[in-house]
């Protein structure tokens, strides 16, 4: 007889909504920032580049050593409860900026936040899911985060629009979830106690990372590579603009991909604890290389497939890769092994996302999704060769 399925533990429902409000907090501000920054400061497109280029390393940087710190120490709720302060801590910063020096630290603020606390939670949600469950627990967290990333933006709009493009008071708004979300994590979370044995390890010594197995390694690889074929998603936006979709009707584009990943998000994981990742993996690639050519060569019908098609493919492969580093790693150094894998992936996508531009710049729109095509292609092959080998 088959043994029931355990119950979905209240901590992580909790962690899930902790995600929701605070991508809802930062998604209010970063929807407008680029505009706030142009037209209310005068800050050239370079220079905002340039911004949101540092942003996203600081993060990349401080990712990998919250993680190994996590592990070090024994305890992920305090380094998880740090990073959301910090984000909350930025919110008002922005609203208070009469100048760009005041943005660009909020902005850093904001993203170091994210860089300690990325890690460390998703270690968390690994030790407190029990194993029978722990994809549907990634795909749960990953749904509820995505809802954030939606609402976010529709919550903007509608703002922007009921106090007249006031783009302060939206700011002052954001802080709201911002500061419920570290409430949230603050009373609502309980982390397990972890072995004594466990604690205290330093795992960037040469050993300790010698204990990360082959297995997790591959899963780096694959999820680097699939990152490659999945660049910004500002990409799908251009694309759906020069198909003809007015400017103002833009944000919709990311709208309707991020709701198929979040409706999409929690089935996906369930389905990741009763059939092979391998094979999940493997529909993922499909769905995307799919979506890519949709891209490269769809009219307009084509192209909103593709963009729906991207959020499925995220929705098949996210919490999928996830649960796939949990099962790889030692318990003592998830945190670590979360750092190592999401450096990885955040390297790629920085490398992708230019390339994109650049492909884009010279062969087009449609070269630029050909090359995304045949990079989930190559994640493919690589996810598959053991079996390929053995066959």
């Amino acid at each position: 007889m088959t043994p029931p399925r355990p119950a979905m533990p209240r901590a992580i429902w909790a962690l899930g909504f902790v995600s929701l409000l605070m991508d809802v907090s930062s998604e209010l501000i970063h929807s407008l920032l680029p505009v706030f920054l142009a037209t209310s400061l005068g800050v050239s497109a370079f220079a905002i580049g340039l911004l949101e280029g540092a942003a996203e390393a600081t993060a990349l940087i401080v990712k990998v050593f919250s993680g190994a710190l996590s592990d070090w120490w024994g305890k992920r709720k305090p380094l998880a409860l740090l990073g959301y302060g910090l984000g909350a801590a930025a919110k008002p910063l922005f609203a208070l900026a009469q100048g760009a020096g005041l943005v660009v630290a909020a902005r850093l603020l904001d993203r170091i936040g994210k860089g300690i606390r990325g890690a460390p939670r998703d270690a968390l949600v690994a030790d407190l899911a029990p194993p029978a469950i722990r994809g549907a627990a990634f795909g749960l967290r990953q749904s509820l985060d995505t809802v954030g990333a939606f609402l976010g933006p529709l919550l903007a709009i509608g703002l922007m629009l009921l106090w007249e493009n006031d783009f302060r008071a939206v700011f002052w708004a954001a802080t709201l979830p911002a500061c419920l979300a570290v409430a949230l994590l603050a009373f609502g979370v309980q982390e397990p106690e972890r072995p004594a044995e466990s604690r205290r390890i330093n795992p960037i010594r040469r050993e300790a990372l010698s204990r990360l197995p082959a297995a997790y390694w591959r899963v780096v690889g694959i999820g680097a590579l699939l990152t490659l074929a999945r660049f910004s998603e500002a990409f799908l936006v251009l694309r759906a603009n020069q198909a003809g979709l007015a400017i103002a009707w833009t944000p919709l584009v990311l709208i309707a991909m991020n709701m198929v990943y979040a409706a999409a998000a929690y089935p996906c994981g369930r389905l990741a604890d009763r059939m092979s990742h391998a094979a999940l993996f493997a529909w993922g690639c499909c769905v995307l290389i799919l979506a890519e050519l949709l891209l490269a060569w769809g009219g307009p019908a084509g192209i909103a497939l593709g963009i729906l098609g991207w959020g499925l493919s995220l929705a098949l492969t996210q919490g999928l890769l996830a649960t796939m580093v949990a099962d790889a790693a030692p318990a003592d150094l998830r945190g670590t092994a979360y750092g190592c894998f999401n450096l990885a992936s955040g390297l790629a996508m920085l490398v992708a996302s230019g390339l994109a531009g650049l492909l884009w710049d010279r062969f087009g729109a449609a070269f630029t999704f050909l090359a995304g095509a045949a990079c989930a292609a190559l994640a493919l092959l690589f996810s598959s060769w053991p079996a390929l080998r053995r066959g």
